[in-house]
């Protein structure tokens, strides 16, 4: 399950159209203010951002691409100098490509794969029409004519792997020929170098294959489906009838596909089987920097025993083990493994209680923890081998906060290379000399400046998005406030949104905001997103809006966030039960009028709260909730609850299915039929458990939306005005 909370994508690669921010202005006189409406927010984007688009640092020099004019030009930038150097392409010599949009280069930059009239599939999947386009030559060539999946350059650029109809493919581009790898492929059946839905979804990766150094091996998972359950959606569309998508969807304690590592090797056409054993999920593959040597992770269906192998493709297929990280709980996987050229390697684990870095020798010997402290590495950018450099970006200024620092390979020589507290990312250039940094706050918009790497001095502001917050001034004075609330079990990060016309002496009804999945973050110092321009506007009409980060969320160590083991929902919905009480005796906060929403986890927490909490929350908005955890996915659910038949109270003891006699509030469920993800199987089952109580409640299904609701123009509009209706008549 991903947060659904409109998280920015890679560094700067970012839609600045869901920023906002109300900054702080002296009149408290509304009438000098325009009104914030529903419309602003989703249809006309009054306060869409800007940004920096399709951004890539070059290899080769100092220099990045950005995507310009609409998604229609690739331009090359100096870092020294932030001048443009030159145009590298535009569409106009695409033959028919609308945008550049989806695009990778191979890796010595001479050629592109350029993607077009895509189809999506889940989250991330899709296929589209590829084609290479040859920056010397300026020949653009067609890879297939069929709608492929995930083409991937060789190192050496002279071939490009694909994958069609569930079957792995070849094309060599200077003989125009193709191979076909597999051959039996089927769809619901038997799946070759691209994940499944569960991996896709919980492992966060679509292509399962990987390139050698050499170019001349290809190492792939196949997954056979064959026995995994299937889940069927009607798509009720626009015809006569319905039709029915059908895919596999392994539910918690449910059959999981098998997954195998097969290696093929391109000059001898030769198809290999790596056998490994006493593993459930193969959630990384990885070629070392030795082109004969493939890195391998293992993790067994709890998902607590992590291993780490290394296979000579050379002496043989035999695994070797290199690392084994163990956990009471669940080790999470990333993607922070980093080859050094002695094949020695970085690593990332919270083993001392935060998230820090690690270095490994090549035969996995501990040579020394890298980062130290109650703080948490939040990403990890990589190693300057010329001067053994780790630049990352970490909490060191809180949790809130996101912060950049150097620090040598030996742990020595930390450098803090940001001034400003916030919200900090950066895009380092190939060669770790300037790093483009995005820096935003609760009361600044989105800066992006150009910085020198050895010191993090900021060498010039390439964009400030100035504009935007003048255009604020004009709308609101409500600020976003940050502070610690006390309850009885601990203290958590909150924020608060209070009417720009506050009077202390006044009574307002309290709407609370959350998400509180595992290791998610909701209160964070940064610049807003869509959702924030609809709290201020509720703060508008007469509403404090807060938010309360309890146990189980990210960012303040291992045991805070892992807490919830094996009881997923029990503490999460105590803190916010216990937070909305210590709200409650705020003097300015009606007690008798605390509601609450979320989406996702976030439903199935104000689910809980109606329900559970029903003596302290008057209304609740529950959008595509989980209601049991029976429901959701293996690998998701049985990271932190196991299976249904080992931890059965586990699972029914926080379900809100079952507690649904406790219901007193106002309840709106809202659900998209279409949504692969919760399904809506889940609110079915609700809303049969509220009838079979006996009780009144509110719902609004939206016909083959996603888990996002975001299919049409119109979608969230609609969405948020239906929700806004809810509040104000029941809040």
């Amino acid at each position: 399950m991903q947060k659904l909370v409109f998280v920015l994508f890679l560094s700067l690669f970012i839609f600045s159209c869901s920023s906002s921010q109300n900054t702080s202005i002296n009149s408290t006189n509304t009438s000098d203010f325009k009104s914030i409406t529903l419309a602003d927010i989703w249809q006309k984007g009054t306060f869409r951002g800007e940004y920096l688009g399709g951004f890539h640092s070059m290899k080769k020099g100092d220099y990045y691409l950005v995507i310009n004019n609409r998604g229609t030009e690739l331009d090359k930038y100096s870092y020294k100098t932030l001048e443009k150097v030159e145009t590298i392409i535009t569409t106009k010599d695409l033959n028919g490509i609308p945008s550049l949009y989806d695009y990778t280069f191979s890796e010595d930059e001479t050629k592109i794969i350029f993607g077009t009239q895509p189809r999506q599939i889940y989250r991330y999947s899709k296929t589209a029409l590829y084609y290479v386009y040859d920056l010397k030559t300026k020949e653009l060539t067609k890879i297939t004519d069929a709608k492929i999946q995930e083409p991937t350059f060789s190192p050496d650029a002279k071939k490009v792997a694909y994958m069609f109809a569930n079957n792995l493919y070849v094309k060599n581009l200077e003989t125009n020929k193709t191979i076909q790898i597999t051959s039996d492929g089927e769809k619901n059946k038997i799946i070759n170098g691209i994940s499944d839905w569960v991996y896709e979804e919980e492992f966060g990766f679509v292509r399962a294959f990987q390139w050698n150094k050499n170019s001349d091996k290809i190492a792939f998972l196949r997954f056979d489906e064959t026995e995994v359950p299937e889940f069927s959606m009607d798509i009720y569309g626009e015809n006569l009838y319905p039709q029915q998508q059908v895919f596999k969807y392994p539910k918690a304690g449910e059959k999981n596909a098998t997954v195998s590592l097969k290696l093929f090797y391109l000059k001898t056409n030769k198809l290999e089987n790596i056998p490994l054993k006493n593993y459930e999920y193969i959630p990384r593959i990885k070629w070392t920097n030795n082109p004969n040597t493939l890195c391998i992770t293992t993790l067994n269906r709890h998902q607590d025993d992590l291993k780490l192998f290394f296979v000579n493709v050379k002496k043989g297929l035999q695994p070797k083990l290199i690392l084994n990280e163990t956990d009471n709980a669940y080790v999470d996987v990333t993607d922070n493994l980093t080859f050094l050229k002695d094949n020695s390697f970085i690593w990332t684990s919270e083993k001392s209680g935060f998230n820090h870095i690690y270095h490994f020798s090549k035969t996995g010997k501990l040579i020394n923890q890298v980062t130290k402290g109650n703080w948490e590495v939040t990403n990890y950018y990589g190693l300057d081998e010329k001067t053994n450099t780790i630049y990352y970006q970490s909490t060191e200024d809180g949790s809130i906060n996101r912060s950049i620092a150097s620090v040598s390979l030996d742990g020595k020589n930390h450098k803090k290379l940001n001034d400003k507290i916030g919200s900090n990312s950066a895009s380092f250039s190939t060669s770790f000399n300037y790093y483009i940094n995005t820096y935003s706050s609760a009361n600044t918009p989105t800066i992006y400046t150009l910085n020198e790497s050895k010191s993090g001095k900021e060498l010039k502001e390439i964009l400030n998005n100035s504009k935007t917050k003048e255009l604020l001034n004009q709308y609101t004075s409500s600020k976003k406030e940050f502070s610690t609330l006390k309850t009885k079990d601990g203290e958590f990060n909150m924020w608060m949104i209070k009417p720009s016309n506050f009077d202390a002496t006044k009574k307002y009804p309290l709407l609370m905001y959350q998400y509180s999945g595992p290791g998610s973050q909701q209160v964070a110092n940064r610049w807003h997103y869509s959702n924030d321009y609809w709290y201020f506007m509720l703060a508008q009409q007469g509403y404090i809006v807060a938010c309360v980060d309890g146990r189980g969320t990210g960012y303040k160590g291992r045991d805070f966030k892992k807490i919830t083991q094996l009881e997923l929902g029990k503490y999460e919905i105590i803190d916010q039960i216990e937070s909305a009480k210590e709200l409650g005796k705020l003097p300015y906060i009606d007690s008798d009028r605390i509601g609450i929403w979320g989406w996702s986890f976030g439903g199935y927490m104000s689910s809980l709260a109606i329900t559970k909490g029903a003596d302290t929350f008057k209304m609740a908005i529950a959008v595509a909730p989980v209601t049991s955890w029976r429901f959701y996915d293996s690998v998701y659910t049985e990271r932190y609850m196991h299976t249904p038949q080992e931890n059965a109270d586990g699972y029914d003891n926080n379900s809100p299915i079952n507690f649904t006699h406790l219901l007193k509030g106002k309840y709106l469920l809202i659900h998209g039929t279409g949504d692969d993800n919760v399904h809506v199987q889940n609110s079915m089952r609700m809303i049969n458990a509220l009838i079979n109580s006996n009780k009144e409640f509110d719902m609004f299904i939206y016909p083959d939306r996603t888990h996002s609701i975001y299919s049409t123009r119109y979608d969230r509009l609609h969405l948020y005005k239906k929700m806004s209706t809810f509040i104000h008549e029941n809040l």
